[in-house]
């Protein structure tokens, strides 16, 4: 076989890996091996066993009343940490609104925070915690990560976030 053949297949070979691992890693595609055996969190902050009831929360909550919702804090700083801590900070809200409150879903920046929510509605006046868990294992320096809450508050999507400064070990 012609050497200038050879090297245009193993180069088309070789950009086929690549572009193969970039969809796996990233998640995008819904039959991504992490998607698909559910390894972390696929990309997109839900676990895929969990999409049934994310399916199901967000057509109720497009049925319901829109209400509104409000934070005591939606920053956090966690200040300086070492590497391989795991931290948890718990944002508290209240339902302000005439009309009972229910969060969707969350959505994440990094697989290295995970948030947990109250997946039965809130009534109005009532209260609630969005704990959120960040584990800085391979992680350097100055970080920020985002949290979007997605509920039939007015403002459909709310930023919380945190930072945190990891010392090496």
């Amino acid at each position: 076989m012609n050497p200038q053949v050879k090297t245009v297949l193993l180069t088309v070979l070789t950009l086929s890996c690549f572009a193969i691992a970039l969809v796996e890693l990233s998640g995008v595609s819904s039959t991504a091996l992490f998607n698909k055996y559910s390894i972390g969190n696929g990309g997109n902050g839900n676990p895929a066993g969990e999409q049934a009831a994310t399916d199901q929360r967000a057509a109720k909550v497009a049925a319901m009343p829109k209400t509104t919702m409000v934070f005591t804090d939606t920053k956090h700083s966690f200040g300086t940490i070492n590497e391989g801590d795991v931290v948890k900070f718990a944002y508290h809200f209240k339902n302000t609104g005439q009309h009972p409150l229910l969060i969707t879903r969350t959505d994440v920046s990094c697989g290295c925070t995970t948030p947990s929510f109250p997946k039965e509605p809130i009534a109005p006046g009532g209260e609630g915690d969005i704990l959120v868990q960040f584990n800085s294992s391979g992680k350097k320096g100055h970080q920020q990560k985002n949290v979007l809450v997605h509920s039939n508050a007015q403002e459909e999507a709310i930023s919380i976030g945190f930072d945190a400064d990891i010392k090496e070990k």
